[in-house]
């Protein structure tokens, strides 16, 4: 295994200059840098797996796939590898600033599975685009009204945290926190955003986005908000959106 010693940090921004930065069909730039172990077919399928009608409130957005993203000392350094050293210092993702781009690096070498990696992506892609265009009214009136007929779960720790303040609120006399319930429905529907895009890119069960110490959306409450998210968002040529219900025997 390669020591910590023999892997040369980069500062991110010096990252940035050494690639060039692709446009995919679909309007989302990104580029790969170091040993990601990410192919260039397998990552090309999963940038392309963001429908292009996100694209817009996207567009001042690059998503960086590296090895390792690590702060340094309130500095974003990058690990053209991996060591146990390094993995240890770094985490999943980190924002930077550059001119007018707003960078989001990845640590590709985080996980370990291609679901992992897929989630975690998209979760980003999912926030940006919250922060830019914020939650379609639509949706926050079905999170909202599953909230209110007691639905069990929901597919993050903050969406279930917000969602029980909220709640708790609403059925005190003082009235609807107002603040937890917008910071609900961002939560809620960027995990529902991810969730569908997740679908797109790969293959994966219900209960693999099971977490710990909530409980997880019930499935089809899950399933009403994923196919909503889908007829605002609809899936990109080449990919498609479906739901599949298994039967036990």
């Amino acid at each position: 295994m390669t020591g910590t010693a023999q892997l040369e940090l980069l500062h991110a921004e010096k990252v940035a200059t050494l690639v060039n930065v692709i446009q995919a069909s679909n309007g989302i730039h990104y580029a790969a840098w170091g040993e990601t172990r990410i192919s260039e077919t397998d990552l090309e399928r999963l940038v392309g797996a963001v429908p292009a009608t996100l694209s817009a409130a996207l567009a001042q957005r690059a998503y960086y796939f590296v090895p390792l993203a690590i702060a340094d000392t309130g500095d974003i350094m990058i690990a053209p590898g991996y060591t146990v050293d390094l993995g240890d210092r770094a985490i999943c993702h980190r924002n930077a600033v550059f001119g007018t781009t707003e960078a989001v690096f990845l640590s590709t070498r985080l996980v370990e599975d291609r679901f992992g990696m897929a989630f975690e992506f998209l979760i980003n892609v999912a926030h940006n685009f919250v922060e830019a265009a914020g939650v379609p009214e639509s949706f926050a009136s079905l999170a909202w009204a599953q909230a209110e007929a007691q639905v069990r779960g929901e597919t993050s720790q903050d969406a279930w945290e917000t969602r029980r303040r909220a709640m708790d609120s609403h059925t005190s006399q003082k009235g609807i926190d107002e603040r937890a319930r917008n910071v609900y429905y961002e939560s809620a529907f960027s995990d529902s955003l991810a969730v569908y895009m997740l679908s797109l890119a790969v293959d994966f069960d219900y209960h693999d986005l099971r977490e710990r110490e909530y409980p997880l959306l019930a499935a089809p409450a899950l399933a009403e908000r994923l196919r909503h998210v889908a007829s605002l968002f609809p899936a990109n040529p080449g990919y498609e959106f479906q739901i599949l219900y298994r039967r036990k025997g």
